[in-house]
């Protein structure tokens, strides 16, 4: 008996760009049904006010408290781990949290697993570009030890 071989799923920066295009236009159609589809029912947004399940961003949107109106993202890197998959974007939009607008500019991790033959969101992380009010204890030292930049070359 011979042993079947899965494919690869696809996995290349431009297959999540591809992805995350189609999961920004559900965003900001405020569509419940469409934001469902692209991620498991256990998905959780961890956020600077804390984590947030899927329900609850669903209820939210529903009530009309959060409206995404405008969202871009880029695809910065991909990381694999067997079925599952890392990726790393910059994103900005602006949205309004109970009637008031604001708009953002974020490092975004979503991590996705294989599953049916597809790419499913399981959690996004959000994290602010922009200088934070609050210097974190660790700052100091991430500062003086990372390196100024970093070439494809050393990856």
């Amino acid at each position: 008996m011979q042993a079947s071989v899965q494919p690869s799923p696809p996995s290349s920066p431009a297959d999540f760009q591809k992805i995350l295009d189609e999961w920004v236009k559900a965003l900001t159609a405020n569509d419940p049904e469409q934001i469902r589809s692209y991620v498991e029912s256990d998905w959780q947004l961890v956020d600077a006010p804390g984590i947030m399940a899927l329900e609850d961003f669903i209820e939210a949107i529903e009530r009309g408290d959060l409206v995404h109106d405008e969202m871009t993202l880029e695809v910065i890197a991909v990381q694999h781990i067997h079925d599952v998959a890392i990726v790393i974007s910059q994103r900005t939009n602006t949205d309004s949290w109970q009637g008031e607008e604001f708009s953002v500019d974020q490092w975004c991790t979503d991590v996705f697993a294989w599953q049916h033959n597809r790419w499913v969101g399981r959690l996004t992380t959000l994290t602010p570009r922009e200088q934070a009010e609050v210097i974190m204890p660790y700052s100091e030292f991430s500062l003086h030890r990372l390196p100024t930049h970093i070439t494809t070359e050393a990856l």
